[in-house]
């Protein structure tokens, strides 16, 4: 059971991925790690901002949109989770997909955190605008505003809602976990010196 008071973010959960270790000493140690000071982080910002600001009704009337939001403030009191969503179309076909806007290439794949952080987003609004949900898309700033299209199955949802949980029994029961195996991430981890 989760404590009825405790949100986690989208977030977290991208953090938890990269390495678990993040939750522990974000969470429990209360160690900031002053991600607003990074540069993608900086940019990423000033993008969203731009976009805001940016007619881009071609790329809606494209994908067959009939209706958005911007900037969507969405709970889940079920999941005990909550995020920003960049944006919300509404398709002819009655569902409704996540629009993320990222600073960065596309690189020919997608990688593993978008994913997950568009199947959050994707629970997040079938949980509150009781639509189905089965795919996201991802703007790439940095490719010309190329358009990636992600399925969403029932499997994405449950390693989505598994990855939640892990976060979130981190966080109430001030369990330690293993580092990533990934040696590589640590060079450039924040939490580096500290680390064991």
């Amino acid at each position: 059971m989760v404590e009825e008071n405790i949100y986690i973010t989208t977030s977290d959960v991208i953090e938890y991925l990269f390495c678990p270790r993040f939750t522990y000493y974000m969470h429990c140690l209360e160690i900031p790690q002053h991600e607003g000071n990074r540069f993608k982080v900086q940019k990423g910002r000033h993008i969203h901002e731009i976009r805001e600001k940016t007619n881009t009704e071609y790329l809606r009337k494209k994908l067959g949109c009939i209706g958005r939001e911007n900037s969507v403030k969405l709970c889940s009191k079920k999941h005990h989770i909550r995020g920003i969503v960049d944006e919300i179309i509404f398709l002819a076909d009655g569902t409704a997909a996540p629009i993320d806007y990222k600073y960065a290439e596309y690189k020919e794949k997608t990688f593993r955190t978008h994913k997950y952080q568009a199947t959050i987003y994707a629970l997040l609004i079938a949980e509150n605008y009781g639509k189905p949900v089965n795919r996201a898309y991802l703007c790439y700033a940095r490719s010309n505003n190329k358009i990636k299209e992600i399925t969403i199955t029932e499997k994405d949802y449950k390693k989505a809602i598994k990855a939640i949980e892990e976060v979130l029994d981190i966080i109430q029961n001030g369990l330690y976990p293993k580092k990533t195996k990934y040696s590589r991430k640590c060079i450039d981890c924040c939490y580096r010196r500290i680390c064991t």
